[in-house]
């Protein structure tokens, strides 16, 4: 059957305004009607510049230089109306508020056909059916804001699919979600995409995740370049997903620790498809049985006490139902679980940010119910998801010493914390910087450096890779690690079970504002009813440790985690 054309890049380049250097240059791309296409890449690469050029925001947006030629359904975009690409090309946000007009989910799926003048009648009969097919019949009366984030990210597809458009476009569909719910989100494209034949664009850098679900091609993009057009299964029997700063799935990296040999014909993109010979099996028998355990390492003193802590906001419902916690000196630990588990409204009663109805925090064996923000401030710093929330200060200097120089402490005084803390972050060549002039990775780390400045004892993360590539999430990782080998104690509140696994001594799992588990996040992510209570995804370590024969499953993924840590530090 002939392949037909829908996005069409011919020798394309594009250059914003503000940049000295072109983002894309010399793309040659072609996606065909009723492909599923992932769009993969580093950050900074240029996808998201790619995507922008999809779906018209580039030139109507961002202003800039095209050159080459791009075509969608045949038609230079240079010569259409942003009205006109919008009525092919549907694109679903990272980030789903940004995306809402409405006051009611109805509302906002309406919004489309409003402004065509579309007859009532027919509109009500559309946005029902639109509805039925993300399966958010149920929320057509509620405000956007009260919807979970997978239940928002559904409703702006439905908001897309009224439109009847022909390619779907997906702008880093897993971000902010929790692992359930993602994997519910890959599932709801794939269904989506057999239902309606559109054409399915995603970009993502979250690679073992969005195969999850079959795609046609892999398209990865790398310093404004095309450097592999692949089917999924070439692609993962090649390096270029680590060449290329992205991670590879861990189960496919085990495979390599092993010694096994990728093929194509293996299917190794899929675990439901993959075939493993009797040796292969064996090879990886064999690797586990020669891998030592990491030997355990020594708890450290009592940090953290919490008590029966019980929360409720003004509306009543219970956010925390009686939480029993403990945090020791040294930790490197994750808070995990579904959104609105109860992960965030526990750090801010810790922090002071809101007031508990019921229990006890105990720091250093003390009741700090007395102590008041910056007291607690002083022992417990907090770091926001988004730098950008927290910082104030033009100059990096400035804003690292901004604690210190509230607290009236001499200047000269500031100046050396402010520089033994920029040494320790790795920040002290940019000491004289403006913070407009870092990256994001960068800007975090000025954001960690406030708060060591401040000499806490505990370090609370709110999502600290959220958004960042492999690169850059191991660079924020190892240098977390080092501070928590410094003394640091660091607590990270996460959905990233990659993160977890790799870093973490331990897991507290959030469910109904109660911790249902604590334990290792090998154990964890290996015991099916916390998985499910808690809207985890079991580790495909686990599925291929069962797939060997292996009778030790856990430890088999325990072992990789300590054998590929120690490989990473190396």
């Amino acid at each position: 059957m002939q392949k037909i054309p829908v996005i069409e890049f011919n020798n394309f380049g594009y250059q914003y305004n503000a940049q000295a250097e072109p983002t894309l240059s010399g793309v040659d791309l072609t996606i065909y009607k009723g492909e599923k296409v992932l769009i993969a890449g580093p950050s900074g690469s240029g996808k998201s510049t790619l995507a922008h050029c999809i779906n018209g925001l580039i030139p109507f947006s961002y202003i800039g230089e095209i050159t080459g030629s791009l075509k969608i359904n045949g038609k230079e975009t240079k010569d259409m109306s942003l009205f006109e690409i919008s009525k092919t090309v549907g694109t679903v946000l990272q980030d789903s508020d940004a995306q809402f007009v409405g006051l009611t989910v109805a509302e906002d799926i309406a919004f489309a056909m409003e402004n065509d003048c579309t007859p009532h009648e027919a509109m009500l009969q559309r946005v029902q059916q639109a509805a039925k097919e993300v399966n958010v019949l149920d929320v057509l009366a509620h405000a956007p804001h009260e919807l979970s984030g997978g239940q928002k990210q559904r409703v702006s597809l439905a908001g897309v699919l009224v439109d009847d458009v022909s390619v779907l476009l997906f702008d880093e569909p897993l971000a902010n979600l929790d692992p359930a719910t993602g994997k519910a989100a890959i599932e709801l494209i794939d269904d989506i995409h057999k239902r309606t034949e559109a054409t399915i664009v995603i970009i993502e850098h979250r690679i073992e995740d969005v195969l999850h679900r079959d795609v046609d091609r892999i398209i990865l993009v790398n310093e404004g370049r095309i450097v592999a057009d692949m089917r999924p299964d070439e692609l993962l029997c090649s390096s270029l997903l680590g060449d290329n700063g992205l991670r590879e799935p861990l189960y496919i990296t085990a495979l390599k620790y092993a010694g096994v040999q990728l093929t194509e014909d293996m299917c190794p993109a899929s675990m439901d498809k993959m075939q493993l010979s009797d040796e292969m099996r064996s090879q990886v028998q064999s690797w586990f049985r020669a891998t030592p355990p990491a030997p355990e390492k020594q708890k450290g003193e009592e940090l953290l006490k919490a008590d029966g802590i019980r929360f409720a906001y003004p509306n009543g419902k219970e956010t925390l139902c009686g939480i029993d916690f403990e945090l020791r000196r040294g930790e490197l630990m994750c808070i995990v679980g579904r959104n609105g588990a109860g992960k965030s409204t526990f750090s801010k009663v810790i922090c002071g940010f809101e007031k508990p109805q019921g229990g006890v925090l105990y720091l250093n064996g003390e009741d700090i119910a007395s102590l008041t923000i910056k007291e607690r401030a002083e022992h417990i710093g907090y770091v926001m998801q988004n730098p950008n929330q927290m910082i104030s200060k033009n100059m990096i200097a400035e804003e690292v010493g901004l604690a210190l120089t509230l607290d009236g402490m001499e200047p000269e005084a500031i100046q050396q914390k402010v520089f033994d803390t920029l040494k320790i972050c790795g920040l002290y060549p940019f000491r004289n910087w403006p913070v407009s002039a870092l990256s994001f990775g960068q800007k975090k780390r000025v954001t960690v450096a406030s708060i060591l400045a401040m000499g806490p004892d505990i370090i609370i993360l709110d999502e600290p890779t959220a958004g960042q590539d492999f690169r850059h999430y191991t660079e924020i990782m190892e240098f977390l690690l080092e501070l928590n080998r410094q003394g640091v104690t660091i607590v990270m509140i996460t959905h990233d079970m990659h993160l977890m696994l790799e870093y973490a001594s331990r897991a507290a799992v959030f469910a109904d504002g109660r911790i249902i588990a604590d334990d290792s996040p090998a154990r964890l992510l290996t015991d099916g009813d916390i998985i499910s209570r808690a809207s985890l995804k079991e580790t495909s370590l686990f599925t291929l440790a069962v797939m060997c024969g292996i009778t030790e499953p856990r430890e088999f993924v325990q072992r990789f985690i300590d054998h590929d840590r120690e490989v990473r530090q190396r």
